[in-house]
């Protein structure tokens, strides 16, 4: 079936064009918010070649239809480049959304556009340590350059995600790259200097006010929150200060209010509940024999299905900053596998070709680390299998916080996953055991205790 057939079946079964409140789409799924739900007929749309699976998530009705087809299709929704439609699904669905989920969104809008770099650095770091594990010799200029390769993408952490969030929320990029930059100044004493006692803190006394001020290095709450009121504060200036004036008052009162209160109030307030929660979460996951895996491996993809699993994007950036492993991926990576594995198992218990097809095609992006496809697609459709699913991630999970596995990157799972696992010989193992565990018990579960429709 042709792009055009696709999108015209789509429109049709929703309750036409008039029903779309706002359209949008992600990696493999077109997004809607409608005006009047009882008109989607899901049944249709399921029944479409080439749809993957449909579903209602709160207020939006998402359309599963895999990577680059959801792009064609999406333009030809919206009328390519007559853009009659409202495009800004964003805004729409955070004025219908709960505030976790609010949360949540905010949080994977701004670190999904800072991932890459991390994922990159990862690896650039389990290819030089793989090369120490190995003993392959490296002078000193060789090492420098290994350093800067590894560290500058944490290091500048702040940055980052100031220019992230700032261009988020409508404000200046490169308002948001100073404000960064000021966090992590060189003339600030690094905190983990401060807490080792190698360095001191910059001390103000002011009204009888005593400030501590450090730097934020590999910090990311106070650099989130002081780029969203700097945006907000932009957005203000802009509304009210005359063109003539525009360069000059805007950009100067919003440095200089946001750069104050960040090193002065925000910063400080935020770092201490940054390291609260980042302490708390460590002790999580270092529960003793593994149970702490096994809650986060059995929770995450269900998680996944209320749309607030970005929440742990700051997790997973801070323990990597901080310590610069990250055993939550480790975790997690045995469920995503299970998701992808139950799907595929459906698929092969399936007699109906068509179905078959459709349910094993969509295992494809798990086992390439997006699994909405196979959750929605499949898992959840019929129940037991992501419930299995799930209690294959819990074991893998459980694996995983038993082994201290780690990995040294963060974005990528299941099988590109195993780049961030190149660290080491040890590494590498505990990543083929627990995929390993979380396919051969989601399999079996699946296989033996599913019974299919036919």
């Amino acid at each position: 079936m042709d792009d055009q057939t696709v999108a015209r079946l789509i429109i049709e079964n929703i309750g036409g064009r008039e029903n779309i409140r706002a359209v949008g789409h992600c990696s493999t799924r077109l997004r809607l918010t409608l005006n009047d739900k009882s008109k989607v007929n899901e049944k249709a749309i399921e029944d479409i070649e080439g749809v993957k699976g449909q579903f209602f998530n709160g207020e939006q009705y998402q359309v599963i239809l895999g990577t680059g087809f959801v792009n064609r299709v999406y333009d030809i929704v919206t009328g390519g480049s007559n853009k009659a439609l409202n495009t800004d699904i964003k805004g729409d669905l955070y004025a219908n959304m709960s505030i976790p989920k609010k949360v949540s969104r905010i949080l994977g809008d701004v670190f999904i556009p800072v991932i890459p770099v991390l994922v990159a650095t990862g690896l650039f770091s389990g290819i030089i340590n793989l090369l120490k594990a190995f003993g392959v010799p490296m002078d000193e200029n060789m090492l420098a350059i290994a350093t800067v390769l590894m560290k500058t993408a944490f290091n500048f952490l702040p940055v980052l995600i100031a220019w992230s969030a700032i261009k988020n929320f409508g404000g200046s990029p490169v308002i948001g790259i100073v404000l960064g930059l000021m966090l992590v100044a060189p003339q600030l004493p690094n905190p983990n200097d401060v807490i080792n006692g190698v360095a001191k803190p910059i001390i103000f006394d002011i009204l009888g006010m005593h400030f501590r001020i450090v730097g934020y290095q590999g910090s990311v709450l106070p650099a989130l929150v002081i780029a969203i009121i700097a945006a907000k504060i932009e957005k203000y200036l802009r509304s009210k200060v005359p063109d003539v004036l525009d360069l000059i008052i805007t950009p100067f009162v919003t440095l200089l209010v946001s750069g104050l209160l960040g090193l002065f109030i925000v910063g400080p307030i935020l770092h201490v509940i940054e390291l609260g929660v980042l302490n708390a979460a460590k002790m999580f996951i270092g529960l003793p024999f593994g149970i702490g895996g096994l809650i986060i491996g059995g929770t995450q993809q269900a998680i996944v299905v209320t749309g607030v699993h970005h929440i742990f994007l700051a997790l997973e950036t801070n323990l990597l900053a901080t310590t610069g492993f990250n055993p939550f991926n480790a975790m997690i990576t045995g469920g995503i596998m299970a998701q992808a594995t139950a799907a595929l198992t459906v698929g092969i218990k399936t007699r109906n070709k068509k179905k078959r097809g459709l349910y094993m095609s969509a295992s494809l992006p798990a086992f390439l680390g997006i699994t909405e496809p196979a959750i929605f697609g499949v898992n959840l459709k019929f129940g037991k299998p992501f419930l299995f699913a799930l209690c294959g991630g819990a074991v893998s999970g459980l694996v995983g916080g038993f082994l201290h596995a780690a990995s040294s990157g963060m974005g990528v799972a299941a099988i590109p996953g195993i780049v961030t696992y190149m660290y080491s010989a040890q590494a590498l193992v505990n990543y083929f055991v627990i995929h390993i565990v979380a396919i051969v018990v989601t399999f079996c579960l699946t296989f033996f205790f599913y019974k299919t429709e036919e």
